[in-house]
């Protein structure tokens, strides 16, 4: 391995050591102490790792220094931090009793996400492999994401955790532990599907913003100010929002685009991919 290589691939071990601090974390925790303070932590550090999974593959697009390891290590890295760590941090929430029906719900639920997480990386590598060479195939691919990337289901899964175990939702919307574990059950099957679908996300490489770079500079120092406020006085209701909100603005564009059929050129990109 060359030297260069190391460079995007400690910050990969990085963003997959926060996700096995999450998953080692809360099993030794009792359940139902300071639970709440421990989704906190928790949250905070899976977005610390998706960070990292988004510097880790510019920083090895910068530097020249991708290679199949680094591919490879990343998409594993993900399948923990993202895949394993928002399903294992619900169980130990809900704690609910073994043998019930709502705790084999709970569990398919976090198995059907894990397993649709894995599947969902499985199939980027492919897509991606089989776009090397191809300028168009890997410009489509930079335009958008065929299903839900797994760090944004990991967050919007957590968000979710968090919100309903939120003091400011129990002190003022109630709710029975059976119907939060149905809620939240459910959140993970929805997810996990979105992960595997053909439904299609915007990607933040496609982003473009015609304004002068001090304009630019500035609104992302305001924007900046705004997120680490809301990160340390509200992350449930800031982390909810803004996952939520990237999801529910894809399904949104997808559903225009299939109304209007495919014979209009409306949000062609977010046409969804038919079958193989």
């Amino acid at each position: 391995m060359r030297q260069l290589y190391l460079i995007p691939n400690i910050i990969t071990a990085f963003a997959l050591s926060c996700g096995l601090f999450v998953i080692f974390k809360v099993n030794m925790v009792e359940a139902g102490s300071a639970l709440f303070h421990v989704l906190n932590i928790s949250a905070i550090l899976l977005l610390v790792a998706a960070f990292a999974d988004l510097l880790d593959g510019a920083v090895a697009r910068a530097i020249g220094g991708e290679s199949e390891f680094g591919v490879l290590f990343d998409s594993l890295a993900d399948a923990v931090s993202f895949g394993v760590a928002p399903s294992v941090l619900l169980l130990k929430a809900l704690s609910l009793e073994p043998g019930t029906g709502l705790s084999f719900y709970a569990m398919l639920g976090c198995m059907l996400y894990s397993i649709c997480g894995v599947l969902r990386l499985v199939r980027f590598n492919v897509k991606k492999a089989e776009a090397q060479g191809s300028a168009q195939a890997m410009a489509e691919q930079k335009k958008h994401f065929t299903g839900l990337p797994i760090p944004a289901a990991a967050l919007a899964a957590v968000s979710a955790n968090l919100l309903l175990s939120s003091p400011f939702v129990e002190a003022y919307f109630p709710m029975s532990q059976e119907v939060k574990a149905i809620a939240l059950s459910t959140i993970m099957v929805i997810l996990g599907y979105f992960m595997v679908s053909r439904w299609k996300f915007p990607s933040s490489k496609a982003l473009h913003f015609r304004v002068p770079s001090f304009q630019l500079v500035f609104l992302t120092v305001i924007l900046a100010i705004f997120v680490i406020y809301g990160v340390l006085y509200f992350l449930p209701v800031m982390l909810s929002v803004v996952t939520w909100g990237y999801i529910l603005l894809a399904w949104i564009l997808s559903l225009i685009r299939v109304i209007a059929g495919k014979k209009s050129k409306t949000l062609e990109d977010f046409e969804p991919e038919q079958e193989d």
